[in-house]
């Protein structure tokens, strides 16, 4: 049975029917160039729910490349986003953050605040199965972050951080910062923060991690995670590890070449540079997590209220089209964006 809020209704002879529903979503459309198309919604079936969107969350490094046409082409299948519509490069409807309120659907399912990979759209119909509640101790705005968090979740997975380790994180990005204030809980670990911006310095210490510009970035490192997504951080990366040690790779970097020195300290340090994307689970774990448990794992890591300070940035749907090539320049300044829907 799907229960509806109060909405418009039309009379067609003696039977009454839902208005179909319309909605407005982000199309990127060309090189540095966007749209906002509306579209008309799916009636529902019974196991679905109408979401109307509260907050979504830009990637800024992922959407950067999006917006510049610079996925490689032997990417685009890998890239694509759960609810994409459209291919790569243009014109495609891309993005993988919201939370909004189910309006109508299942009546377990009705009011309940959720989150969805979906893309940058007013409101959209799906399957229940596609959504992820949010807890009562997350708030709405907050739990935009939960597909960063579990970037970071996967990430540490796949690094295998320790007890009492020494830690560096390069590159002070969302992901990047996540990753390290899941680090620094670990007991005892000693972690650090580099990045290029000293700005980002408060952030890191708010999280409870040390912060150092790459100039001083720490030596002789357990594990180090890069998240820079540029050549001269992952160098910097490399030369923080101490011997024997892990440089877990989570930049992705398009189609931007990267040059590193491995003539340097990577052979004679016998360094290990690992890959990890959160389009999949650590082998070692697949028997047992199914990406639903991660993310449902993910949006719980999201109660506590120092990760508000991640969200620095705010601009209203309306107003996205004149805000976007500036909020997916390399400003040092913007840290997450997010799109408000009033």
């Amino acid at each position: 049975m799907i229960v509806h809020q109060p909405r418009n209704i039309l009379h067609k002879g003696d039977k009454i029917v839902s208005e179909p529903r319309h909605a407005e979503a982000l199309w990127y459309v060309g090189e540095k160039t966007c749209e906002i198309r509306s579209e008309r919604l799916p009636h529902q079936n019974e196991t679905e729910a109408h979401v109307a969107t509260s907050y979504s969350l830009i990637s800024r490094g992922t959407e950067r490349l999006v917006f510049q046409g610079r996925v490689p082409k032997s990417e685009h299948a890998r890239m694509r986003a759960p609810f994409q519509v459209g291919e790569f490069t243009f014109p495609v409807k891309y993005g993988y953050a919201c939370v909004g309120k189910v309006t109508s659907g299942p009546a377990d399912w009705l009011d309940r605040p959720v989150f969805c990979l979906h893309s940058h759209q007013t409101s959209f119909v799906t399957q229940t199965n596609y959504l992820t509640p949010v807890p009562d101790t997350v708030p709405v705005r907050r739990a935009v972050l939960a597909a960063n968090m579990e970037t970071a979740l996967n990430a540490l997975w796949d690094g295998k951080p320790s007890p009492a380790d020494q830690i560096c994180v390069v590159g002070a990005g969302v992901v990047g910062l996540l990753t390290a204030y899941l680090c620094q809980k670990i007991p005892g670990t000693s972690v650090t923060v580099v990045d290029i911006n000293p700005a980002r310095g408060g952030l890191a210490n708010r999280l409870g991690c040390k912060f150092a510009l790459p100039d001083n970035a720490p030596e002789e490192q357990d594990i180090v995670f890069h998240a820079s997504a540029s050549t001269a951080g992952l160098q910097t990366a490399l030369s923080a590890a101490g011997k024997g040690a892990t440089v877990v790779e989570l930049s992705w970097y398009g189609d931007k070449p990267v040059t590193v020195n491995l003539g340097a300290e990577f052979h004679s340090q016998r360094l290990t540079l690992l890959s990890s994307q959160v389009g999949s689970i650590p082998a070692d774990r697949q028997e047992r997590w199914t990406f639903k448990r991660r993310l449902h794992a993910a949006m719980k890591l999201l109660n506590d209220p120092v990760l508000d300070a991640l969200l620095t940035h705010e601009v209203a749907f309306r107003d996205l089209l004149s805000s976007l090539p500036a909020l997916l320049t390399e400003q040092d300044d913007i840290l997450t964006p997010l799109v408000r829907y009033d």
